[in-house]
């Protein structure tokens, strides 16, 4: 048992326990260094800080407890100093306050030298701010005098994160005062200035061809170099000295022409990849000698001719990529059984039927029938023969792919029958047999296995419900559209335990009621018989497209619609009644179509609060009326607007020119797609436009298109000029109002016009000289207005028919009627109404009048407007 202490030390050991305690507390007020901290506050000083982030940065603070300070734990020096925004960045479509958010979190401001106080900082992160290159460029390089002779105090520096700041350096001189610098990020830098880099990864980075040659003298020891996605159009020939280079880059540029065979002098060259480029030759012989080559890509180009015998010799290789190159013929060179390490490739070989794990053949001019030697692959784990010109049934082989999880036969020309043998493959869990016309054997017919992804788009599945769904416990991603089914969805359908990411059951004859689907993000049930009202969509809170288009429905929009975030709605061609609901407002919708309804109501003026994001808009074929709201030019983003067949009245907004999409030319993507992550590929949302009056999908190609249609209202006034901004703009449709004035010579600017229409409406004057610029044009019309002078001469107006020029006052060609020497009809000028006018007449007016008799849509759209059009013949002829 130990004995108790004398009571006489307890007065010592607490003496000595405070002391302690003491020493210990004020060491820890005091971890900041000094020097430190005083140089932190005089950066601090210099900076720009819109977020007052940097608040807890004060006099007589412990540096170590500031926002973005990292201090060493027992010596309180510096060690890291992370100045990147707190936010991160929102995407493209966010709205407009996370922007501002963002905008704000950035710093701004000088360098200020005095970070050169830090001497032990061994990580620095200034990326994604608003600092000024040149600010940057001099704390680190003295621009423009030269390296400062202190650089050396950041001796201890290995990471260095400058990115998102889009610099412009001139020279890479100051990289070699940072001794001990391990990685470097410039991403976002414009780098086509410099040229004495020795950088390793330059992805990105604005580089383009130079008539001089890029630097490498001191770069003869570089091992990897990553060109990709610049804008270099031809190899630059100095890479060809760097003997020691293992793996180069080059994807995602714009190289054209041959490939240059000196490649074949890069001798160590393990890794090259050149896809996504316009590559238009034969494969050089040269390529095919580098025995060390184990990484070759040269997929999505335009190559030529054959596969050399020479293939063979590339012993090391284990990932070859030749797909998409459509030029490519030929019989498969028996060289390719030497390519006995393949673990990737696009084309077969004997030797690595053991080890072949992905094979990806794409996109290319495959045609014939499906070989029968695919189950030699055994560890096969992903096939895609998607989007070739394959035919016939389905090889039995098949089935011995036991390791196979991915099989993608999308759009070629299979048919027959569903072969048994797929109930081998228990690993399947992506199957994609889109676009065929394969039939499953009978009714009672199960799938056998169990999948996630099952997309079998166009088959013919025969009029009832495919029962085995039933049994899919897995399911995530279905697509049974245009399979010709043509039944009540079932109930058990309906009540599946396992959410859908993705269903498509458009373009069959499905009918019933909607009243509950487990679909959490995509749902396309258009074109088919549904009927009833929209069911409460409370249980589809994170629902982001609801397609409901071409059925039946009937009633009003549930407010509780409004309360999911969705991207797009289409609600199109059905016998839907009554007033927007107000909490649409709530949703970020990108595409929004009502068209073929019957909602009334004036145009919401809250359609600008939350639909930013909104590039589609169609309201056609509705009973909305009122003004067009003004709000409408607030969306930046808009590409198709729709107000046709309603009953609006006013003017056309003069802010039309604020629609930044239409108005400007843009880097924007050509494409609007959404990806869907258990999906095989990208899914382009799509949206029926009327165009040169027909009306057509766009799908894939739908970003591409920017159309305005305010045709057959009750618009009045003149055409403002503002609209002549609009460049980008491809189709504008106003025919069948109540506008009047001169044709304004703007609209001669907007040169990428391809359908323009005024017709019938009460313009005058003459055609301007300036519609001559719009070389694209293919469909124009301004029949049925005042219009009076010769028509401008130019390729296009020549070339449409006189219906495009009739019920005005013109002359010239392509009109048989001549002009005299002041522009002036000959029959105008002489006062005269011959028999030919009357007879031009009596033929135009029934070209237009005789297809109501034979079209119900455009009789529709006729007689609502009848009245518009009575007064104006009375105007004009009267």
């Amino acid at each position: 048992m130990t004995a108790p202490l004398p009571i006489s030390l307890f007065p010592f050991l607490l003496l000595n326990a405070a002391i302690c305690f003491t020493i210990c507390d004020a060491n820890s007020n005091a971890r900041c260094i000094q020097s430190e901290r005083e140089g932190l506050l005089k950066f601090k000083n210099h900076l720009i800080d819109p977020s007052n982030r940097l608040s807890s940065w004060v006099e007589g603070g412990d540096c170590c407890e500031w926002i973005g300070v990292v201090c060493h734990n027992s010596t309180g020096q510096v060690h890291q100093l992370n100045l990147a925004p707190t936010l991160s960045e929102p995407d493209e479509f966010a709205p407009c306050f996370e922007w501002e958010a963002y905008e704000r979190s950035k710093l701004g401001g000088k360098i200020n030298p005095s970070l050169l106080e830090l001497k032990h900082l061994s990580s620095l992160d200034l990326s994604y701010n608003n600092f000024s290159s040149i600010y940057i460029l001099k704390f680190f390089a003295g621009f423009p005098e030269g390296i400062p002779h202190n650089l050396g105090n950041l001796s201890k520096l290995h990471y260095l994160d400058l990115g998102g700041n889009y610099l412009k350096p001139k020279s890479f001189q100051w990289v070699s005062g940072l001794s001990s610098l391990q990685y470097l990020d410039l991403s976002g830098a414009d780098l086509s200035k410099a040229n004495d880099w020795l950088q390793l990864r330059l992805s990105n980075c604005c580089l383009e061809d130079d008539p001089s040659p890029i630097s490498v003298n001191s770069t003869k020891s570089l091992v990897i170099l990553d060109l990709s996605g610049n804008g270099f159009s031809s190899v630059p020939k100095s890479i060809f000295s760097l003997h020691s280079l293992m793996s180069f880059d080059l994807s995602e540029n714009s190289l054209e022409g041959p490939i240059p065979y000196y490649f074949g002098n890069i001798s160590f060259l393990e890794v090259l990849d050149l896809t996504l480029n316009h590559l238009n030759s034969s494969i050089p012989n040269s390529l095919y000698s580098l025995n060390r080559l184990q990484f070759l890509s040269r997929g999505e180009n335009q190559l030529q001719g054959t596969i050399s015998r020479t293939i063979g010799n590339l012993s090391s290789i284990t990932h070859l990529d030749l797909c998409s190159n459509f030029m490519l013929k030929g019989r498969l060179s028996t060289s390719l059984e030497y390519l006995c390490k393949l673990k990737e490739m696009d084309f077969l070989s004997r030797c690595c039927l053991g080890s072949l794990e992905s094979l990806d053949m794409a996109d290319n001019e495959l045609s014939g029938h499906l070989t029968d030697q695919l189950g030699q692959f055994r560890n096969l784990a992903y096939l895609s023969l998607a989007r070739n010109k394959i035919f016939g049934p389905i090889q039995l082989s098949i089935g011995e792919l036991s390791s196979l999880k991915f099989f993608d036969v999308s759009e070629n020309q299979l048919n027959g029958i569903f072969p048994l043998c797929f109930g081998q493959l228990e690993s399947l869990e992506t199957l994609d047999f889109g676009h065929h016309t394969i039939f499953e054997p009978n009714s009672s017919w199960i799938l056998p296995f169990q999948c996630g992804i099952i997309e079998l788009g166009h088959w013919h599945l025969g009029q009832k419900f495919p029962q085995w769904l039933k049994f899919q416990k897995k399911l995530s991603v279905l697509d049974i559209s245009d399979a010709g089914i043509s039944n009540v969805m079932p109930t058990w359908f309906l009540n599946l335990p396992i959410p859908f990411k993705y269903l498509n059951l458009s373009y069959n004859q499905l009918s019933g009621g909607i009243s509950y689907l487990n679909v959490t993000y995509i749902v396309y049930l258009s074109s088919n018989r549904f009927t009833g009202q929209l069911p409460r969509v409370n249980h589809w809170q994170n629902l982001g497209h609801l397609n409901l288009g071409s059925n039946s429905l009937t009633g009003k929009i549930p407010p509780s619609l409004g309360h999911i975030n969705l991207s797009m709605l289409n609600l199109r061609n059905n016998s839907m009644f009554g007033a927007l609901p107000s909490t649409l407002q709530n949703s970020s919708l990108i595409m929004l179509d009502f068209s073929e309804n019957h909602f009334n109501g004036s145009v919401p003026e809250w359609i600008r609060d939350k639909h930013s994001r909104l590039k589609v808009l169609s309201f056609r074929s509705n009973n909305f009326d009122g003004h067009i709201p003004h709000k409408i030019c607030d969306l930046q983003y808009l590409q198709n607007l729709d107000l046709a067949h309603d009953n609006i009245s006013g003017t056309i907004p003069k802010c039309f020119s604020n629609l930044t999409a239409m108005a400007n030319r843009s880097n924007q993507s050509n494409y609007i797609y959404e990806w869907v992550s258990t999906r095989t590929t990208l899914f382009y949302l799509s949206a029926l436009l009327v165009l040169k009056g027909q009306e057509d999908e766009y799908s894939a190609t739908l970003g591409l298109v920017t159309s305005m249609d305010l045709s057959t209202n009750s618009l009045t006034g003149e055409i403002p000029n503002e609209i002549g901004s609009l460049i980008e703009l491809r189709s504008l449709n106003l025919s069948t109002n109540l506008l009047a004035g001169n044709i304004p010579n703007e609209i001669g600017n907007m040169e990428l016009m391809e359908s323009l229409d005024l017709s019938v409406n009460r313009l005058n004057g003459e055609i301007p000289p300036s519609i001559s610029n719009l070389n694209f044009l293919n469909h124009f019309n301004v029949s049925y207005n005042n219009l009076t002078g010769q028509i401008p001469i130019s390729t296009q107006l020549q070339s449409f028919e006189n219906f495009s020029y009739m019920g005005n006052h013109l002359c010239g060609p392509p009109l048989t009627k001549s002009c005299n020497t002041k522009g002036i009809p000959t029959d105008v000028a002489n006062n005269g109404s011959s028999s030919e006018g009357i007879l031009g007449f009596v033929i135009g007016f029934w070209g237009v009048v005789a297809p109501l008799f034979f079209n119900r849509s455009w009789r529709h759209a006729y007689y609502r407007k009848l009245d518009q059009v009575e007064s104006f013949l009375n105007d004009v002829w009267g």
